[in-house]
């Protein structure tokens, strides 16, 4: 089965989202949806997802699922503005319950509960969600962090922060909850799909010597040529190399924004008695 992929790319944070969709049917999910945010004047904004509406009504497409691959730490999330424009229910990876925990700590987020409640839906490997005359199908890809799951649709994976193009490699494996070991097994479990699945990855960047943004690939292409995980690449070697690059990397720009607005499913804190909504910053947490 092949589904239609339409990707948005958002400059400010890389991010790649998704409209996937039964052609026959019309059914359609959005995945991994950005809300903007300038940290500078602490303003947010609905411009990039609202695209993604506009783009999917012109095509007459019904929003039936937002499909989180995981509680990103680059960029704040949409899915609760696309919840409450479609109905559309925001489907998570069961494991979101321990970073809810981690990061709900951290920023003394009274009103997460950590059982995932803030999402309407929560699955675990294995489960199949229907799209029409298609089927999602989850794959549970923990490593980047616990709750990290690919979207396995037809001959399309969508990845998330797992792995990222051939010549960019694969995703940090540090933050609280992560593990290189664990990575190592998801990026396999992805590379045993068909060699011809399309490979649909969460954020682009511009290595040394690429010029333009790209952001789908193959299960073959990964194969013979991530710079990280190509075959022949054995678990003691990959572990070695994440964890070197890994104490070499900054905390993303957006982190403690991004963590306690995601662990919310995208909503805001609550307001506070004088009516502001405010975003806390930790400091020296991280």
């Amino acid at each position: 089965m092949h589904p239609s992929v339409q990707a948005f790319f958002d400059h400010a944070t890389n991010t790649v989202s998704y409209i996937v969709y039964d052609p026959a049917t019309k059914k359609a999910a959005i995945i991994d949806p950005v809300l903007d945010f300038t940290p500078r004047n602490g303003r947010i904004a609905t411009t990039s997802a609202d695209a993604l509406l506009t783009a999917a009504a012109g095509q007459g497409l019904d929003i039936i699922y937002v499909l989180e691959t995981h509680a990103h730490a680059d960029h704040l999330s949409a899915a609760h503005h696309l919840r409450e424009v479609t109905g559309a229910p925001v489907v998570i990876g069961a494991q979101i319950t321990e970073v809810q925990t981690i990061f709900g700590a951290l920023f003394e987020a009274d009103d997460v509960t950590h059982d995932g409640a803030a999402f309407d839906r929560l699955v675990q490997d294995g489960d199949s969600l229907p799209l029409g005359n298609l089927s999602i199908n989850v794959l549970h890809t923990p490593g980047h962090t616990p709750a990290c799951v690919t979207y396995v649709i037809g001959d399309a994976a969508f990845v998330g922060d797992t792995m990222f193009m051939p010549d960019y490699g694969t995703a940090r494996a540090d933050f609280p909850g992560g593990s290189a070991h664990a990575l190592y097994g998801s990026i396999r479990k992805i590379l045993d799909l068909p060699p011809e699945t399309r490979i649909f990855v969460g954020h682009d960047y511009l290595p040394k010597g690429r010029s333009e943004f790209v952001w789908e690939t193959t299960v073959a292409d990964q194969r013979a040529h991530n710079v990280h995980m190509h075959d022949g690449i054995s678990e003691a070697e990959f572990i070695a190399m994440r964890t070197a690059r890994d104490k070499t990397l900054e905390a993303p720009q957006l982190i403690l924004p991004a963590l306690q607005v995601n662990i919310r499913a995208g909503a805001l804190p609550p307001a506070s008695p004088g009516g502001h909504v405010y975003l806390r910053l930790p400091i020296n947490a991280l």
